[in-house]
């Protein structure tokens, strides 16, 4: 019986991934910032909750090491996070630090903390939740693209330097998800400048047919496809979404892309 790792457990696309993870016959150790509150995941078998606030770096390799003391994993699925939304002007250095904490340097410590127990096995994989949003940008999202560009680079990159060891590495790009992100897993900014145009942005996004949202489960799906083709692809879309703005940034070129959004949001 093969065990996946799941950042983020709690709710949307982790909880949703941990159950079908589950459903096929995998043990999944499924980590939260709050496990002892989880009414759901602990009703369900072969199913290890953790502590981990993925921004608590002391608490990262406590959890790690708690991890592999139950036995090998084969598959850490890096999928904790959240947008932070508004003009980066009036972004305060909380805010900025938490975004980059959270999407950002919390996977590179968990991918870090997990690679001698995938070099000494000589196998393994991570799979990290990036976003249609680390390929193409939409306005007033400065800090939430720059993780997501950012874990697109860096998981390509590392896929080169474990080859070796037979690790491979994956990214899940969804578009967008029918889940309380925009909710609970949402933060704003603010500043007055910018308030009329934020605002208006916001209405028209709302309206928009540029996001075509997919179900939690259905996103899952495609995590569950990465984990188990043997394909040597690093990347995957998810949601007819994420593959139409995929293609037409390929199609029109970035700088015309560019501009159909901004007309598209702005405009």
């Amino acid at each position: 019986m093969k065990t996946i790792f799941i950042t983020g457990a709690s709710s949307g696309l982790g909880k949703a991934a941990a159950r079908l993870f589950i459903s096929k016959g995998w043990k999944v150790i499924a980590t939260m910032r709050n496990p002892e509150k989880e009414t759901d995941l602990n009703q369900l078998p072969n199913v290890t909750l953790l502590p981990m606030d993925v921004t608590d770096h002391k608490q990262i390799n406590e959890t790690v090491s708690k991890a592999i003391s139950l036995g090998k994993i084969d598959v850490v699925f890096n999928n904790a996070g959240y947008g932070l939304m508004g003009p980066l002007e009036g972004t305060s250095e909380e805010q900025i630090h938490r975004q980059l904490d959270t999407n950002l340097i919390g996977v590179i410590l968990v991918t870090q903390a997990l690679i001698p127990h995938f070099r000494e096995n000589r196998d393994g994989l991570f799979l990290t939740t990036t976003s249609i949003g680390g390929q193409i940008t939409v306005p007033f999202s400065t800090l939430y693209h720059a993780t997501k560009w950012a874990l697109e680079g860096f998981n390509e990159s590392l896929a080169f330097e474990l080859q070796e060891f037979n690790i491979r590495v994956k990214t899940i790009a969804p578009g967008g998800i029918a889940t309380d992100f925009a909710g609970r897993s949402m933060n704003l900014s603010t500043h007055e400048a910018y308030q009329e145009t934020f605002d208006k942005m916001l209405k028209v996004l709302s309206g928009s047919s540029i996001f075509e949202f997919s179900t939690a489960d259905k996103i899952a799906e495609v995590a569950y496809e990465a984990a188990t083709d043997g394909k040597d692809i690093v990347r995957y879309l998810a949601g007819p979404d994420a593959h139409t703005l995929s293609m037409q940034r390929a199609q029109q070129g970035p700088e015309t892309f560019r501009k159909e959004i901004a007309k598209a949001l702005l405009s």
